[in-house]
């Protein structure tokens, strides 16, 4: 059974900071083959791209709402992805989940292969 658990949401204030972790398991093939993605979705609005990097870690990609504030990056030997978030603002209030494609390229729309549930991260004013 392949399970993505976020970890790290919670309550920050504008201009914080949060780092969230995603840990993988029971995926089909290794950790290391799977391009693994962020995506977000706010109240009455559609799930959205946030960032995603390849299996290796060698090639990313950003929404421009995270591009220069959000770092993904990934340790294989652990099974894990991360988001580091910066200069927080309201509007990035929302969801976040954790998403796995067995793929060697980055792809911003949400057809990954799995998703987590989800860790809400709020953000006050």
């Amino acid at each position: 059974q392949v399970q993505l658990v976020e970890y790290g949401g919670g309550l920050v204030q504008t201009g914080g900071s949060l780092r969230l972790s995603c840990a993988a398991s029971g995926l089909p093939f290794s950790f290391s083959e799977y391009v693994m993605g962020w995506f977000r979705q706010a109240p009455g609005k559609e799930r959205e791209f946030v960032a995603a990097l390849t299996g290796s870690g060698g090639s990313t990609d950003y929404a421009n709402s995270a591009e220069g504030r959000f770092t993904i990056s990934r340790d294989n030997a652990k099974d894990t992805v991360y988001l580091q978030m910066n200069s927080l603002k309201p509007e990035d209030t929302a969801v976040y989940y954790c998403a796995a494609d067995l793929s060697r390229v980055v792809v911003r729309i949400p057809r990954y292969d799995y998703f987590g549930q989800g860790t809400q991260v709020t953000v006050s004013s």
